[in-house]
């Protein structure tokens, strides 16, 4: 499968205004997606081009809580059970 990107313009004077680069714009983007929950955390570190360690520590400098519902829990009950039963 061929990846395809999208490229999206934006004057020079915005970033220059904003005190920003384009890779800092990624990761200003990455945040805010993750923080609405409208992106995963794996695809929100790939928008930002960052290691998941790094897009979680950067998560933690910002204070933004990592998305984990009652679903992971039971998925991870369910890895520790069989982790417990070996």
């Amino acid at each position: 499968m061929t990846e395809t990107t999208v490229a999206i313009e934006i004057p020079r004077h915005l970033l220059q205004a904003a005190h920003a680069t384009t890779d800092e714009l990624r990761v200003e983007l990455a945040l805010q997606l993750y923080q609405q929950r409208r992106l995963s955390i794996g695809h929100a570190r790939e928008l930002a081009d960052l290691s998941l360690w790094e897009f979680r520590q950067l998560l933690a400098a910002r204070r933004i809580s990592p998305h984990y519902d009652r679903a992971d829990l039971d998925s991870d009950m369910e890895t520790w059970d069989e982790i417990q039963s070996r």
